[in-house]
């Protein structure tokens, strides 16, 4: 017989930004695949999130649409690509979120406000405060708080240039921020909790 649907979990979801933590940052924007260079070890990551049932999600301020320095067909294009690379490690991303506006534009997905989070979790029927949402700089942190996410910063892509006294700073503004060096780190502290959760619950949700 089938399963039954609606007595199913609810899927681990997490949402990640783009940029800085699963490739490596261009100030000029990213505008073709070959271009997209991954940071060393986050594909796995996505890879070892995967195989222990967390759904992963991006969401991606891409500006370079809105100023006219990239098209839908080269966003199309490096997110193709990047699913490529992650397929060919076991790994999969359900879907990329994006704002493609300026600030100029006065849009309410642009991070950091919370309208592509939101989005995400209405479109999943998720509790956003189960939801760990990561990136490299203060804004995706500060759009994680608005939509009630859990923040984490991982200190690559931006970050990297942070020295001890502005993560500090950071985490005075948006309290109960989790500090990973990568993307595996942030993997490892969620697969870990995971498991420990599992084991005080007698491995019943």
């Amino acid at each position: 017989p089938e399963p039954d649907r609606s007595m199913q979990p609810i899927p681990k979801l997490i949402i990640l930004g783009r940029d800085g933590i699963l490739n490596e940052f261009r100030e000029d924007h990213i505008k073709a695949p070959e271009e997209w260079v991954a940071v060393p070890g986050a594909l796995e990551a996505v890879s070892r999130l995967n195989h222990a049932g967390w759904h992963v999600v991006v969401a991606t301020n891409q500006s370079g649409i809105g100023r006219g320095m990239i098209d839908m067909a080269a966003v199309n294009a490096v997110h193709a690509h990047m699913m490529r690379n992650l397929q060919t490690l076991g790994g999969r991303i359900d879907a990329v979120f994006f704002c493609p506006h300026t600030p100029e534009d006065g849009c309410e997905c642009r991070k950091p406000l919370p309208g592509m989070p939101l989005d995400i979790g209405r479109r999943y029927g998720v509790d956003l405060r189960q939801v760990p949402m990561v990136g490299d700089t203060l804004r995706d942190l500060q759009a994680a708080q608005a939509a009630g996410c859990e923040p984490h910063l991982v200190r690559c892509g931006r970050a990297v240039l942070l020295d001890a006294d502005e993560i500090a700073e950071l985490l005075v503004q948006v309290p109960g921020t989790f500090v990973h060096h990568d993307l595996g780190e942030l993997a490892t502290h969620l697969l870990e909790r995971d498991h420990l959760r599992d084991s005080q619950s007698g491995g019943l949700r």
